[in-house]
């Protein structure tokens, strides 16, 4: 059975192949297609902001290097079936790359000229660099995360989020204890904070495969977990809800809950090490709002037109 699979797939291949050569002649010995010649940039300009080379892209798609130079040339009439596995591998449209834009746009020109000189590496950090500046031109549908320590306003800024939104409002922390069947204090004296961070991940896995698009307010420790923090950055639109420290210390205060501070004598020293330990992974966000110069309401209005709603 394996044999005759590899022979199949081997023969698919063939057959691609033969389909991509045929275009590739048929457009030979006639004159050049604009629309074909404004496809192939708009494919090349893609594959370029996505860091990838023809191989790479040869490789996710099925699609020859050498079909793949000749349709960024605008020499191919590539069909329907192979534009859309192209696609699909530059994680776009068939439709977003044929309406894509043409490079008239001296701005345009400029950044693709400056890219296209670019190696891989250098590549990918400039994607990442345009994704923190810009996060409103990311994907508009990805549920909005939000990060920072306890007293930041997640809860009250996520509920008018979610709210304005009609979206499902979660509360990380709450779903573990409904989880485990426990409060957190009980979950971390029995299983420390390491078994706390698996079933922090858990239900965090739980929540991306359920819910394609809602509101996710976290606990303040989920920088720390490695592989939970990676999560949210590569599916959420993550946002960094800042504050003073004394904000954080009167806010918490106010909910009566001292959990980390209590019997502490300088507990505003610890909160500040704590908040300063942290900093370098809150600001991986894709948006930071400084909840103790804007109410709750203000807050929510500039992260609701950050993430693009």
């Amino acid at each position: 059975m394996k044999a005759q699979n590899g022979q199949d797939g081997t023969n698919r291949q063939q057959g691609t192949d033969r389909q991509q050569g045929a275009d590739a002649r048929q457009r030979a010995d006639g004159q050049a297609d604009p629309f074909l010649i404004a496809l192939g940039r708009h494919i090349r300009q893609r594959r370029g902001l996505c860091g990838l080379t023809r191989r790479t892209l040869s490789a996710a798609s099925g699609v020859s290097e050498r079909y793949l130079a000749q349709l960024e040339a605008g020499e191919a009439n590539i069909t329907v079936v192979l534009l859309r596995r192209i696609a699909a591998a530059l994680d776009t449209s068939a439709i977003a790359l044929m309406q894509g834009r043409t490079g008239e746009s001296d701005h345009w020109q400029t950044a693709q000229d400056i890219l296209n000189r670019l190696d891989e590496a250098q590549l990918a950090q400039a994607v990442q660099l345009l994704q923190q500046h810009f996060p409103h031109a990311r994907k508009n549908r990805r549920p909005i995360a939000l990060i920072g320590l306890r007293g930041a306003g997640k809860s009250t800024i996520g509920a008018r989020i979610a709210s304005c939104l009609k979206l499902p409002f979660i509360e990380l922390p709450r779903r573990v204890e409904r989880q485990s069947g426990m409060p957190l204090s009980e979950i971390f004296s029995l299983y420390g904070e390491e078994g706390y961070r698996r079933q922090e991940k858990r239900c965090l896995e739980q929540v991306l495969s359920e819910e394609s698009d809602c509101v996710i307010a976290t606990g303040g420790g989920i920088v720390s977990n490695d592989e939970a923090f990676e999560l949210l950055l590569s599916h959420c639109f993550v946002v960094w809800l800042q504050a003073r420290p004394e904000d954080h210390m009167n806010r918490v205060i106010d909910q009566g809950d001292l959990r980390p501070m209590s019997g502490h004598e300088e507990a505003m020293s610890d909160l500040e090490r704590i908040l300063e330990s942290r900093r370098p992974l809150y600001t991986r966000a894709d948006f930071t709002v400084d909840t103790s110069s804007l109410p709750p309401e203000q807050s929510a209005a500039r992260i609701i037109a950050a993430a693009g709603r």
